[in-house]
């Protein structure tokens, strides 16, 4: 029976916990609040603390555990506490290496605060900046003998925004791929070999999964990502 508590709208409080395998804790565990989107990692001691309410879902992940989704009842809202028992898996995300911060900016061949452009944003803002100078000169009374270049101008500049897409695109995915192993996929989120880079660029047309990445919110790309493998494997279940 549902109690007074649970059908009410609870405030959400900094709900503590910890994440155990038997009697060893664990660091690094993933804990997504389901309904709210926030996340936050198990510290040394295995501890955590998460904003929460009456009915919110907690999903603990990471390449070491089974994901554990874990309801929020009104007897754990009042206690403050929870304590999840996890299983271990054997896989690892990706190590990502960073070069000491060395890149142009810090060797001062780029100036600080100076936007730097990729080949296909270069090339898009050099056609465009091109179009705009030639449609102020027509304005000012130029000759409309330009108007043939114009148009050119345009359709190439429809295709180099295409390019420039396309590039972003392959941009996310080496992101996944940086950080998410071959084993992932086919353990843990049970996608076919041969269906993986498909995958991949499923999970980059998701606005949301695409923030994540840009925020660098792996816990949540995860999350995100297994919701997206499932709906993924029904597509391919319908093509087969």
């Amino acid at each position: 029976m549902t109690t007074q508590m649970e059908s009410q709208e609870m405030p959400r409080i900094a709900l503590k916990g910890s994440v155990m395998v038997q009697d060893d804790v664990l660091e690094g565990v993933d804990v997504v609040n389901k309904k709210t989107k926030e996340t936050t990692r198990t510290n040394a001691q295995g501890n955590f603390s998460i904003l929460a309410a009456v009915g919110d879902t907690l999903v603990f992940t990471g390449l070491q555990i089974k994901d554990i989704y874990f309801p929020i009842s009104a007897q754990q809202f009042l206690q403050g506490f929870i304590s999840v028992q996890a299983n271990l898996r054997s896989y690892q995300l990706k190590e990502v290496v960073v070069q000491n911060g060395i890149n142009a900016r810090a060797l001062g061949i780029i100036p600080k605060g100076q936007k730097t452009y990729t080949p296909a944003e270069r090339k898009l803002y050099t056609a465009t900046d091109l179009n705009a100078s030639l449609n102020a000169g027509s304005m000012a009374g130029g000759s409309v003998s330009v108007d043939p270049l114009l148009n050119w101008i345009s359709g190439r500049t429809k295709m180099l925004k295409k390019e420039l897409n396309a590039e972003k695109n392959q941009f996310y995915i080496l992101q996944i791929e940086n950080l998410f192993t071959p084993e992932y996929f086919d353990t843990k989120l049970k996608i076919p070999v041969l269906y993986v880079k498909g995958f991949e660029y499923y999970c980059i047309e998701n606005d949301s999964f695409i923030a994540a990445l840009k925020s660098k919110n792996v816990a949540l790309a995860a999350f995100l990502m297994g919701d997206l493998a499932l709906k993924y494997k029904e597509i391919i279940a319908r093509e087969n």
